[in-house]
């Protein structure tokens, strides 16, 4: 299985938080790959200028590589897929994550609920 994690989910995963289960552990130990999205890490860039998250971007970016994350670039054809998606979600970062996972194809690893309505390749943790 290839996953694409969501920003929550990397950012629980970076910072070893209990809110990251068991499940979502072992599915993310037993990827084939796994994949962090450039709009997550421009996701997590805007939110902590604002001061919404202490996580410093550049350290989040720096921190991909040792723990053997891929990075997947925002693609015109995903901004386009991404266009395409009737309005179930309201966050065009997570509408853009949905739309990388059904492009690609990725199973997307989320914490939103919301997201599912999308697509079976969206797993919630």
């Amino acid at each position: 299985m290839r996953l694409l994690l969501d920003t929550h989910t990397l950012l629980w995963l970076m910072e070893e938080n209990p809110r990251l289960s068991p499940q979502a552990c072992s599915l993310i130990r037993k990827a084939e790959q796994v994949y962090v999205s450039t709009a997550s890490i421009w996701e997590i860039a805007i939110k902590w200028q604002i001061g919404k998250i202490e996580e410093d971007p550049e350290m989040v970016v720096a921190r991909l590589g040792q723990a053997g994350l891929r990075e997947l670039q925002v693609t015109n054809r995903h901004a386009i897929a991404a266009g395409q998606l009737p309005l179930l979600h309201r966050d065009p970062f997570d509408r853009l994550l949905v739309a990388q996972a059904m492009t690609e194809p990725l199973h997307l690893l989320t914490a939103d609920k919301q997201l599912q309505a999308y697509s079976e390749l969206v797993i919630t943790i």
